[in-house]
């Protein structure tokens, strides 16, 4: 056998060895893409009104269809959006289109920065929840009506900006702090301040031994808002364009208990804001007067017959009441009353029955002029909630 024969067959022997490998190697998949989780909520009800000012007025009515899509790019990076389609309500937006549209509520990334078994540490940029809302929502259902901070008209349930939540060691609860533009999610930005909160939950027995106490909860939070003038651009005949901010700040402490059979709430909460008067103008100069107000609302959701093997068992019971004095000076207020029946037809699928009313108080002056009572708002409802 020559040399130049016996160095041809070791060549051959080494690429019939080395070249499958590599061809495996060329034509391995690529890493898997990212997972999308996708999921839903919509509610819905049935109307009919009592109260004399729109007396056995009745419909059928959406509130809500959210979409949420959720992907985890890594152990530690999360991104989500969930669309918000709703009915348009105000003018003139619905002279319009009198149908649903679509904006975004949640769109964001969120990082891991501190990952331990003990605790986490979160960072999330986008548009997020805000302070409070959705984590009381753990113990009040939205489908049903909104908190009463948010019922109020005193926060929005998500804004854009800025926001870390600190996990405290054994689950004792979190610190989440917020900085966000302020007016919320349904509208764009509108002027330069930025708007600073933090909330502090504790949960003292979650690592306790009755298992009723473990989701008990005490949340105090602070939200420092801050909104533009009106007359902030100026304009003709104005005395000038106004810088300076108006104070918009909130204030609460929310104290929960979370069960299958028993779920109770309540919280207070305190607001002072200012407002204007006037044109800017010589001759209706600009003014500047307090708000200030505050809100009890307390909450209970039971169902008594948990415990019995029976179909009764996804029977709730469900009862509310707010009492939001909208002026501490002027001493106006109004309650607002929820109270009926759930039922969970299946897991992702749940009905309500219930009577809501928003009476307002007589006696109220304003600039020493006794004012009437706001007419009532009386109205049965038949609601319903499904996830998916």
């Amino acid at each position: 056998m020559t040399t130049a024969r016996l160095r041809s067959m070791v060549l051959a022997g080494a690429v019939f060895i080395v070249a499958p490998p590599l061809l495996h190697a060329q034509t391995a998949p690529p890493p898997a893409a990212p997972q999308l989780d996708f999921s839903g909520v919509m509610f819905g009800n049935f109307q009919y009104r009592t109260d004399s000012r729109a007396k056995n007025f009745n419909k059928f009515d959406i509130d809500r269809v959210y979409l949420n899509f959720r992907v985890a790019l890594n152990e530690r990076t999360r991104i989500r959006a969930t669309t918000d389609i709703y009915q348009q309500q105000n003018t003139p937006q619905d002279a319009y289109y009198l149908g649903w549209a679509v904006r975004f509520k949640y769109a964001y990334a969120s990082y891991d920065y501190y990952k331990s078994p003990s605790f986490n540490a979160t960072a999330t940029l986008g548009m997020a929840q805000t302070l409070i809302i959705d984590y009381e929502e753990q113990y009040w259902p939205r489908w049903i009506s909104q908190v009463a901070i948010e019922r109020a008209g005193l926060m929005s349930s998500s804004d854009l900006g800025f926001v870390t939540a600190v996990s405290m060691p054994n689950g004792w609860g979190e610190v989440y702090a917020t900085y966000m533009n302020g007016p919320g999610y349904t509208s764009r930005e509108m002027d330069r301040f930025k708007d600073p909160a933090v909330r502090l939950s504790i949960t003292p027995f979650k690592r306790g031994k009755v298992p009723i106490l473990q989701n008990f909860a005490i949340a105090p939070w602070y939200y420092d808002g801050t909104v533009a003038s009106r007359f902030v651009n100026g304009g003709p005949l104005q005395v000038g364009p106004v810088g300076s901010g108006l104070e918009r700040d909130r204030w609460g402490v929310f104290v929960g208990l979370r069960d299958p059979r028993l779920t109770l709430g309540a919280e207070y909460v305190g607001f002072r804001g200012q407002g204007e008067n006037g044109n800017n103008t010589v001759a209706s100069p600009r003014t500047v007067f307090d708000t200030t107000g505050r809100i009890y609302s307390a909450y209970g959701l039971a169902k008594p017959l948990v415990l019995l093997d029976t179909a009764w068992n996804k029977l709730g019971v469900v009862a509310r009441y707010d009492k939001v004095t909208t002026n501490t000076t002027t001493g106006a207020w109004y309650h607002v009353f929820i109270g009926g029946l759930t039922y969970d037809l299946v897991r992702r699928l749940s009905v309500s029955a219930n009577y809501q009313e928003q009476l307002s108080n007589q006696g109220t002056v304003v600039g020493g002029v006794l004012q009437p009572a706001t007419p009532p708002l009386k109205t049965w409802f038949f609601q319903f909630q499904a996830t998916y």
